[in-house]
């Protein structure tokens, strides 16, 4: 796992980017219910937002931002972008779990900025370069310029060049974003396999917020390291997209 302190790419100014696409192509998470809720699955070349559900979960929603950068496929670089010293759970992978997961610690590239503006400064040179695959931009506790403005740029430079980017917002309040989804993650129960022990890293996910579409809220997601995807069902008094359309009109 290499460590940069600098963006590890920059684009050419006459770099050609090919025009937005209309119809994104989607990855199934695994679980067809969420897949049906999300027209099909995660969008690749869009931006997505995960919210931990409480200061404590903030390993969670680290986890399934990973989980995700790993479902979007077995090839491409994943870049994690951080603020230095910021938010731990944010700025630092562990390497031995990155590993449980799944992960290929090759394709892993972590770099590292000493403030916001540079972490925006990088995530958009890395969203604008179709090498990069999936990125994943983790900001402080407290980012001041996640903006609205700041979000549908990366959206735009993601629609455009094709990278998945995950922004990890970590605890508080919902702010105006342009990302095509948002989610708000907390840690859930392992299943026991033989001998009561616990089986694969398992997650509470809401699907709180998806551009053109209803929310999709109360999931329980179990991770499948060697198929990189999840298993789940619904959880007791989970909203379904059906629901969620006459949440949204009432």
């Amino acid at each position: 796992m290499a460590e940069s302190r600098a963006s590890p790419w920059t684009p050419s100014p006459h770099l050609h980017l090919p025009p937005t696409a209309e119809a994104p192509l989607r990855r199934p998470l695994g679980v067809s219910g969420l897949d049906a809720a999300l027209g099909g699955g995660i969008a690749r070349g869009r931006l997505h937002e995960i919210y931990a559900g409480g200061p404590a979960e903030e390993a969670s929603a680290q986890g399934f931002a990973l989980m995700l950068a790993l479902g979007m496929g077995r090839d491409g670089h994943i870049v994690w972008v951080s603020e230095r010293g910021k938010r731990a759970s944010g700025a630092s992978l562990y390497g031995p779990g990155l590993v449980e997961l799944g992960a290929d610690p090759a394709r892993l590239l972590c770099v590292t900025v000493a403030d916001e503006a540079m972490l925006l400064k990088a995530a958009a040179d890395v969203a604008r370069a179709p090498a990069a695959g999936t990125l994943v931009v983790a900001p402080g506790s407290t980012p001041k310029r996640i903006d609205l403005t700041a979000t549908r740029r990366l959206t735009l430079f993601a629609e455009r060049s094709g990278v998945t980017v995950i922004l990890l917002r970590g605890v508080g309040e919902q702010a105006p974003s342009a990302a095509e989804t948002r989610w708000l993650v907390a840690a859930a129960p392992s299943t026991l396999i033989e001998g009561d022990v616990p089986g694969g890293p398992a997650l509470r996910v809401d699907l709180v917020r998806r551009k053109g579409g209803p929310p999709s809220c109360g999931w329980r997601l179990e991770w499948d390291r060697d198929a990189h995807g999840f298993t789940g069902a619904a959880l007791p008094g989970a909203v379904s997209a059906e629901d969620g359309v006459g949440r949204l009109a009432g």
